[in-house]
Parts: structure tokens; sequence; C-alpha cells
């Protein structure tokens, strides 16, 4: 079977009634990488890229009323925070980091202690995906700022300091605060 095309893009038609329906289970699971998958080795000639079949599988999501990217986290609750940074025994301070997956960038807010260098993840904060970049609306990063903000509130009640080494980007790669000077 040949793929139809229109404007370049794969349509939803041109997918065998078995993998719409195995497309369909899948996306209605969550599982949108088993999803794209599935379009991908429909066996279709010629084989979508995987942008296509990615465009695919979120019209699907949008069609069957599911969310494609991640779900927000909830408001952090800086007194829950302060309670569970006092049960690492010995935080020696209040870190918020990036890091990311496949939907995008989030923020760690931790509490670390050096010698050796430990950390108890305290929440994940993520405001929405990484698509968020190309339809205008991030940056600002407004996990970064939520971090921030309630950050340094957990870190002035336990009487630590706060460390957040790229509050404005994205950045994995970031000084730690254990790996700071004097």
């Amino acid at each position: 079977m040949g793929a139809r095309l229109a404007q370049g893009l794969m349509e939803w038609e041109a997918l065998p009634p078995e993998v719409r329906e195995q497309v369909d289970a899948l996306v209605l699971q969550s599982q949108r990488l088993s999803a794209i998958k599935a379009v991908y080795e429909a066996g279709l000639v010629p084989q979508p890229n995987l942008s296509d079949c990615m465009v695919v599988v979120a019209g699907r999501y949008r069609a069957l009323g599911r969310r494609w990217g991640p779900k927000p986290s909830e408001p952090l609750d800086a007194d829950e925070l302060t309670e569970a940074a006092r049960a690492m025994d010995r935080a020696e301070a209040i870190e918020a980091v990036w890091d990311g997956d496949t939907d995008g960038w989030f923020v760690l807010l931790l509490a670390v202690a050096a010698d050796p260098n430990t950390q108890h993840r305290l929440a994940t904060i993520r405001h929405g995906g990484d698509m968020r970049v190309f339809n205008g609306q991030a940056p600002p990063w407004s996990e970064a700022a939520e971090a921030a903000q309630v950050g340094a509130e957990v870190a002035a009640r336990l009487g630590v300091p706060f460390h957040f080494a790229s509050p404005d980007e994205p950045n994995d790669e970031a000084p730690r605060w254990w790996s700071r000077s004097g």
C-alpha cells in the first residue's frame, strides 16, 4: 500500500485499519513512543520519516482528547519541602538543577550535602514539554521561576544557601553547588 501524502505529510487514512486501531489503543494508554513506532513500522511505501509519524500520533492525541505532552507538576508547597529537606538529616544547601527526558526540560529541587556529595530530591517541577519552545511559550521557563522562588524560601527556612546555576535557560551541565570554590 502506498502512503497518501497531503502537502508532504502522511494522512491517518493511509495506515491500515489494524494499525490505526493499535495506535489509538496505545494513545489511550499514553504509550506515545510505541504509537509512533507502530506508525513507523506500518509497512507503508515509502516509509514515513519519524517527524511525520510524530505528527500523525499527535493528531490522534488531539482527536481522542488526550494530552500530548507531559502533565504539569502540582504547585510546590514550601512547608512540605522544608520538612522533606529536614528529613535528609544534614542538608547543607537547597539546589535547583535542570534535567530532561524525551518530553523536554524540567527542574529538580534538591537538598544537597558535600563530603560525600549526596542529594535528596524534594520535587520535580515541569510546566510542559519542549513543544513550548516551538510555539513561543518558552522561554521564559516558568518552572525555573517557581524553583527559584520556592527553593530560596526553603533554604531561608533551613538557614542554608540556595543555588541555581542556570535559572534563565536549561543547562544540565551547569556547575553544581558542591563544585563551588572555597
